[in-house]
């Protein structure tokens, strides 16, 4: 059953405040100027954060700490962050930094790194359980300073006041944001993405794409500025995706790839617009009952969730399908308009190493129970903002991704 067409409420553009500060330093051996940034925002004692042994068999954790000896910044490091970061390497990060007296977290990685990261930073400053603000009863007086040097382009946490954790018992995944999480600095050198697997490239395209379509899908009219910025922002990311796929040294394909992904998530392309998020939410929920990637769980759930929501705006996705995916406008059937570009962003997905479906992601239809138990809607409850979702529409949602083909 799909979603049946309603009402569209539109409003005008938003009143809205954009805040953005972080300082960011694009290029080639940008890591080596890590210590003197450390100084210049103040800090003085670091925890350098970080996951598993990749850093450091590459030499970027040896020249960053070389960077801080240089600019005589002292650090203690904590590594091991788990993709899909856990509340236990949380809780270990909050008890060294205030047993060493940090006042400075620098993550080295991705988005992994950054959340649990910004997760320590704000635990170090609050005498409760820093899960307060993951389960949305407190939210944080202060943080520490978070900075990061990104070894993957995929979350956009480099330049996003957003973090998620998982917390281990019940395995449940939940997001948080607060302006204070933005990073002081991040160093982004497109150098370091060049030894990642292409499944791991291809899954942080897909959740760059993602940030880029929770936003584009609103009920705000009259939103064009966004509405080509999230569009141009897509169809780079259609264009140089391929290339790295094909050539993991793709230098130039690397630099625009990754800057799109900060773009993606730093909220440029969202301002003044209502935004969505359930296809987010509704992916943690297999990415914590399951721990398969994050952008991954997103190729599945993205255009099940578009399958089911597209009648409720016709016309928006069918500027989707014409703008980005290049689908010829059927004036006397708009829907099949819409379907195709859903069609061929689903079949994009797949050409670059995306699974499309619960089989090929490792997930269970008969789990969809618990995903939808999981995601913890109240009964009688809604989510989203472009379409509200029940806890019966998510489960079909779940249930279009089980089944979905090419």
């Amino acid at each position: 059953m799909y979603f049946v067409q309603s009402p569209v409420y539109f409003r005008y553009m938003n009143n809205f405040t954009f805040y953005s500060p972080t300082k960011f330093v694009f290029g080639k051996d940008t890591e080596n100027q890590a210590g003197a940034l450390v100084k210049e925002f103040g800090g003085s004692k670091v925890l350098l954060h970080f996951g598993g042994q990749s850093a450091e068999k590459s030499g970027l954790l040896g020249r960053v700490r070389e960077s801080l000896k240089a600019a005589g910044v002292a650090f203690v490091e904590l590594g091991g962050v788990h993709p899909n970061p856990l509340d236990d390497k949380v809780y270990e990060g909050i008890d060294l930094c205030k047993r060493e007296g940090v006042d400075f977290i620098l993550a080295v990685g991705g988005g992994s790194v950054i959340d649990s990261s910004k997760a320590i930073a704000m635990g170090v400053c609050y005498d409760g359980d820093f899960w307060d603000f993951y389960s949305y009863t407190a939210q944080p007086k202060a943080a520490l300073p978070v900075a990061t040097i990104l070894t993957i382009a995929a979350a956009g946490s480099e330049g996003s006041p957003d973090t998620v954790i998982t917390k281990k018992d019940g395995m449940i995944k939940r997001g948080f944001g607060n302006d204070m999480l933005r990073p002081k600095f991040s160093i982004l050198n497109p150098a370091l993405t060049q030894t990642l697997p292409a499944y791991q490239t291809a899954c942080g395209a897909t959740d760059i794409m993602a940030h880029v379509c929770e936003r584009y899908f609103t009920n705000t009219k009259n939103v064009e500025t966004t509405d080509r910025l999230c569009e141009g922002e897509l169809m780079a990311m259609i264009h140089e995706t391929p290339k790295v796929i094909a050539n993991p040294d793709d230098y130039e394909a690397r630099a625009n790839i990754m800057w799109a992904g900060m773009v993606a998530h730093n909220n440029i392309v969202g301002v003044g617009r209502d935004q969505d998020w359930n296809s987010h939410g509704i992916e943690h929920e297999l990415s914590g009952l399951y721990d398969c990637a994050h952008g991954a769980g997103l190729a599945v759930i993205m255009p099940a969730w578009m399958e089911f929501v597209y009648k409720h705006d016709v016309m928006r996705f069918c500027q989707w399908a014409t703008r980005v995916w290049g689908v010829q406008m059927d004036y006397e059937n708009p829907e099949a308009t819409a379907l195709e570009g859903i069609r061929r962003f689903r079949q994009f997905l797949h050409s670059i190493g995306m699974p499309i479906n619960f089989a090929e992601l490792g997930a269970k239809e008969e789990d969809i129970p618990t995903l939808v138990k999981k995601f913890g809607l109240p009964e009688g409850g809604t989510t989203g903002g472009f379409v509200k979702l029940s806890s019966n529409d998510i489960a079909e949602i779940y249930k279009i991704a089980a089944r979905a083909s090419l």
